[in-house]
């Protein structure tokens, strides 16, 4: 079973908004950490936020007061990246990771979504 699966990118104007999921495989990952990164053309993958199996949450610096909210529905098994006030430089593949500890380092999370295009146009 594949252990993480995200969706809900696509192409948005600026000004909009997306809400990103990530379905995770729990037998597979377990109640890791969770977290989002991005990866824009010719830019390092960069950190967005985690959350951890508790719901304690940490963010980016860039994230940006309030524009990107992560959270989770144990429930689902699924955690979410909600994106409201989109702008151009949002533009990236949005991946979703898991791993033991609390990181924004990417070596630190052992599984990883194949990632979703986030497009967002002027």
């Amino acid at each position: 079973q594949v252990p993480l699966v995200e969706s809900g990118g696509g192409l948005v104007q600026a000004g909009g908004s997306l809400r990103l999921s990530c379905t995770i495989s729990i037998r597979t990952v377990g109640n890791y950490v969770v977290a989002w990164f991005r990866q824009a053309p010719g830019k390092e993958r960069e950190f967005v936020a985690h959350i951890t199996w508790s719901g304690r949450t940490t963010y980016n610096d860039y994230s940006e007061k309030g524009r990107f909210t992560i959270s989770k529905d144990s429930a689902k098994d699924t955690v979410y990246l909600q994106m409201i006030s989109l702008k151009p430089e949002d533009t990236a593949v949005y991946y979703c990771a898991a791993g033991p500890v609390p990181s924004r380092i990417p070596r630190s999370y052992n599984y990883w979504g194949q990632g979703t295009q986030v497009t967002v146009s002027s």
